[in-house]
């Protein structure tokens, strides 16, 4: 396709890896310094990202612009992009609901932008067949998004249909994957308040191998990822209402996330801590951007 120019806001753990991919396929791809943290700078290093001295600049340059940000601040990213007069094809790719998708699109109506709707599944892309980009939309610019990662280690799914899909199925699969991790935190918490840890810890094993029940060190990977399920949670609340169902799964889950706050980015953090953080009671005390955006 020749050369291309991609900018990515704003790069995280998940979005550098996925800036990584299209870098990768011969895309130059653009990011915002200005006020990210040390490790976002360290990570655009590693992957080859080139720095844009404001959003405007960023949005004159680049074809394509894609926000692979926490969802709660899906919204206020694609209004900056617009505000800076971008001209290109806008990826959200966050976990939002279609609901937020559509107020999303909304945003660009009567500019030139078109809109792909886009939904990440998977761990931040490393090899081939674990990680994918489901997209839906138009279709000429849904091909032009999934040819920016033909041959990477990030899969993209094309959906038939209009924006919202590729959304609805990004957090109908989530819904399943991370409540799985509350559900197992409540059990554990649960059999700790009687005693019986041990031996549902012990059962698991035996019956339900490979699932976050089965083992602590399983369920700790929540922990420092929780800041970011919290948000995502109330988007698939609001997902399942629009369609008529009940969505107390998501926010009990919701409420189970906002106890693990203050373990966000913290690798070292137990499932025991996790469980502690429950039998307690004591939800955490961390004061929270709701932006969610990545620490600057």
């Amino acid at each position: 396709m020749g050369h291309r120019d991609v900018g990515i806001l704003h790069p995280g753990a998940m979005g550098a890896r996925v800036a990584a991919q299209a870098v990768t396929a011969g895309a130059a791809v653009w990011w915002l310094p200005q006020g990210r943290s040390a490790a976002s700078r360290d990570r655009a290093v590693e992957f080859g990202l080139r720095s844009a001295a404001s959003i405007e600049e960023l949005a004159a340059t680049c074809e394509v612009v894609l926000s692979v940000c926490p969802p709660a601040a899906a919204l206020d990213v694609a209004g900056q992009v617009a505000a800076a007069g971008f001209r290109g094809v806008y990826v959200d790719a966050n976990a939002v609901s279609p609901e937020r998708m559509a107020e999303i699109t909304g945003v660009f109506e009567g500019s030139a932008v078109t809109v792909v709707d886009g939904g990440i599944t998977g761990p931040p892309p490393r090899e081939t067949g674990r990680t994918r980009l489901c997209l839906s939309g138009d279709d000429t610019a849904v091909a032009r998004v999934a040819a920016l990662f033909d041959g990477t280690a990030l899969t993209p799914v094309t959906l038939a249909g209009p924006i919202g899909r590729a959304s609805a199925l990004k957090l109908a699969f989530a819904a399943y994957n991370k409540i799985s991790y509350a559900l197992a935190a409540q059990a554990c918490a649960l059999a700790d308040g009687h005693g019986v840890l041990d031996d549902l810890l012990d059962l698991a094993k035996q019956m339900l191998p490979d699932t976050p029940l089965a083992a602590t060190e399983h369920l700790a990977s929540a922990g420092p990822r929780a800041w970011r399920w919290e948000p995502e949670m109330r988007e698939i609340a609001r997902a399942c209402r629009g369609v008529g169902v009940p969505s107390v799964f998501a926010e009990a889950a919701a409420e189970t996330f906002t106890r693990w706050e203050a373990h966000k980015d913290d690798p070292s953090v137990t499932g025991e801590q996790l469980i502690a953080d429950l039998v307690q009671g004591t939800p955490s005390s961390m004061s929270r951007d709701r932006t969610g955006l990545p620490s600057r």
